[in-house]
């Protein structure tokens, strides 16, 4: 999902965002990768090398690409929030032995039926987690 470093930049200002070094390095990481970070691992991402980037900094950029819709949080575990570039509606699935989370494409499932939900909520969407074991644990 890598896109070149002028197409980042024309979707950052199409949303009406300044370019800071630290936004763009923020989504730019962000795009690179189907793992879900955490923004503690995109910090330690970007710090690699040299600190280039603050914890305060990290989570400011999260917040504001999460407000104009360019990423969005993912809450597949209790106090663990994680952050994905893919905003098309899609599902997850989640290895209980090693944590890695993985995309289900939204059509892989089947839709699920909300009329038998109580009539007074307000549903404006869903998503599923799956949960499993991986792959790489089940070897």
């Amino acid at each position: 999902m890598s896109k070149p470093t002028e197409e980042i930049v024309q979707t950052l200002k199409r949303k009406q965002l300044r370019v800071t070094p630290q936004r763009f390095a923020v989504y730019a990481n962000l795009l690179s990768r189907t793992d879900h970070p955490t923004a503690e691992q995109i910090l330690s991402d970007l710090n690699q090398d040299a600190p280039v980037s603050s914890q305060a900094t990290i989570y400011n950029c999260l917040q504001t690409l999460r407000e104009v819709g360019l990423i969005r949080e993912v809450l597949l575990e209790e106090g663990n929030c994680r952050y994905d570039a893919n905003v098309q509606p899609h599902h997850h699935f989640r290895c209980g032995s090693c944590g890695a989370i993985a995309d289900i494409p939204w059509q892989a499932l089947q839709t699920i039926d909300l009329s038998h939900l109580n009539p007074d909520w307000q549903v404006s969407g869903y998503e599923v987690t799956v949960h499993g074991t991986c792959e790489a644990c089940q070897a």
